[in-house]
C-alpha cells in the first residue's frame, strides 16, 4: 500500500472568476477559450476594464494539478502537490485549501514574487478563457519535489502548463525521472490547446520514450499528434502513451486502457461554467483507477464528476457533493 494515491506538481494560483459577455471578451483582446500567461502590467489593466465586476467575482484557489488532486483527495484519495506559493495572503488561502482537502504539500518559497493569481473569464455559452499571471509559481522547480513521497506514491500527475516555465519544465522532467526509477506510472496533462501547439519540444521532454496515460481534449489530441481528425489522433496517442482518455466536451469522452477503447457518455447537463472540468475529470479518473476500477468505469465517473461541476459556478463541487457522487455511482 503506497503512501499516496496521486502525486503532482502543478502551478499554484488563485482563481478570481468573472462573467463576462462576448463583446467585452474582444474588447479586452482576450482570446476566447484559452489560458494566455500575462505580466503584471497587463493583469492590471485587465482589472481595471473589469473594475465594476469584480464585486460579484468568485474567487477560489485553483491551478489544474491543484484542482485535479483536490478533487481526487475529496473523493478518497490522499495525495501530494508539489507547488510553489509565496507566504503572503494569497498562498496562505491556497495552502489551507490543500490541507482542508487532505492534500500534502512543500513549505512556502522565500520570494518576492505574489502568489500566482488567474483572471478566468466566463462567457454565457459557459467557455473559460484564463489569464494567469504566474507570480510565484514562475520560480517552480526541482527544489520543491519530494523524492520519497513521488516515489510512495501509486501515480504521478504532471500538469501540462509547466511547458511554459524556465525551471517548472526541468523540474517535471525530473519528476518523471523519479516516478520511472521507482517504478511508479506517470499521467500527463496536456491542459491547453495553445500550449501544446506552441511547446512541442519541452512536452516530449517530459514524456520521454513513453508515459502510462495521458489525458487531452479533442483539439489538444489532434494538435499534439499533428492529424487532421480524432480518429487519426486516436490511432496515434499510443505513440505517446500506453493508455489515454480524450474528453469531448458535450459528447462525453473516449478512454484506452491499453487493449480496449470505451466510448464513455456524457453527463448532460445545463452548463454554466466549464472553468475546471477538464480538472475534474482528470481528479475523478485518477480516483477510480487507483482505488481499483477499470477504464471504463473510471471514465464514467469522471464524466458524471465533470458533468456536475460544469452546471455550476466555479471549478470544484461543493464539499459534501463528492463522496455524495462517489457513493451514488460506486454504490458504497
Amino acid at each position: 500500500m503506497k503512501r499516496y494515491k496521486v502525486y503532482g506538481i502543478g502551478n499554484a494560483l488563485v482563481d478570481t472568476e468573472i462573467r463576462v459577455d462576448d463583446a467585452q471578451l474582444a474588447s479586452l483582446a482576450v482570446e476566447k477559450g484559452l489560458m494566455t500567461l500575462v505580466d503584471r502590467d497587463r493583469r492590471s489593466e485587465l482589472l481595471e476594464a473589469l473594475e465594476g465586476h469584480l464585486p460579484k467575482a468568485h474567487h477560489a484557489s485553483g491551478g489544474s494539478a491543484g484542482n485535479s488532486l483536490i478533487a481526487t483527495a475529496l473523493f478518497g484519495g490522499r495525495c501530494y502537490l508539489s507547488c510553489r506559493v509565496a507566504d503572503d495572503a494569497d498562498g496562505e488561502i491556497y495552502l489551507k485549501d490543500l490541507e482542508k482537502a487532505g492534500v500534502s504539500y512543500p513549505l512556502p518559497a522565500d520570494t518576492d514574487d505574489p502568489t500566482g493569481k488567474c483572471l478566468v473569464l466566463v462567457t454565457p455559452d459557459a467557455e473559460r478563457s484564463m489569464n494567469t499571471y504566474l507570480g510565484a509559481s514562475e520560480g517552480l522547480s526541482i527544489a520543491q519535489l519530494d523524492e520519497r513521497a513521488i516515489a510512495e506514491s501509486e501515480y504521478l500527475y504532471i500538469e501540462g502548463f509547466l511547458v511554459s516555465s524556465a525551471t517548472g519544465l526541468p523540474a517535471a522532467v525530473r519528476a518523471r525521472e523519479i516516478a520511472d526509477e521507482a517504478g511508479v506510472p506517470v499521467a500527463v496533462s496536456f491542459s491547453d490547446p495553445g500550449i501544446v501547439t506552441h511547446f512541442p519540444d519541452q512536452f516530449r521532454q517530459i514524456v520521454g520514450d513513453g508515459v502510462d496515460l495521458v489525458f487531452a481534449n479533442e483539439a489538444e489530441a489532434i494538435s499534439w499528434t499533428g492529424t487532421d481528425t480524432l480518429d487519426a489522433a486516436l490511432d496515434a496517442l499510443p505513440g505517446t502513451a500506453r493508455r489515454y482518455a480524450v474528453t469531448l466536451g458535450g459528447e462525453g469522452a473516449i478512454c484506452f486502457d491499453g487493449n480496449e477503447r470505451h466510448r464513455i457518455a456524457p453527463h448532460r447537463v445545463d452548463a454554466v461554467d466549464s472553468n475546471g472540468a477538464g480538472d475534474m475529470f482528470a481528479g475523478a479518473f485518477l480516483y477510480a483507477i487507483t482505488h481499483g476500477h477499470n477504464f471504463a468505469a473510471a471514465g464514467a465517473f469522471a464524466s458524471l464528476a465533470a458533468g456536475t461541476v460544469v452546471s455550476q459556478w466555479g471549478p470544484r463541487l461543493e464539499r459534501d457533493q463528492y463522496g455524495k457522487l462517489r457513493d451514488q455511482f460506486f454504490d458504497v
